[in-house]
């Protein structure tokens, strides 16, 4: 009887520790997948961080180039504007010739 109480007490003793240790490879399980978790995490906070900043660096380039599209619009028009006035000037002048010229008052 002694024996086989002896026997039932590690038979016991085997399934507690079985038990235990089923336990414990759960909890490491548990720990590694929240180890990577929290690096996946930190990787999607990193690469944000990049295409955050990349996308500003893109910014700042465009606005550089319309910056520079919108002076060159403005020198063009700047230089329409004095031909024009020339144009007039010319013609002015020439019909001034016209007035003073006997030509002019003949055919009238």
């Amino acid at each position: 009887m002694k024996k086989m109480k002896k026997k039932m007490k590690k038979k016991k003793m085997k399934k507690k520790m079985k038990k235990m240790k089923k336990k414990m490879k759960k909890m490491k399980k548990k720990k590694k997948m929240k180890k990577e978790m929290k690096k996946k995490k930190k990787m999607k906070k990193k690469k944000m961080k990049k295409k955050k900043k990349k996308k500003k660096k893109k910014k700042k380039k465009k606005k550089k180039k319309k910056k520079k599209k919108k002076k060159k619009k403005k020198k063009k028009k700047k230089k329409k504007k004095k031909k024009k006035k020339k144009k007039k000037r010319c013609s002015d002048l020439a019909l001034g010739k016209a007035v003073m010229s006997p030509i002019y008052h003949h055919s009238t």
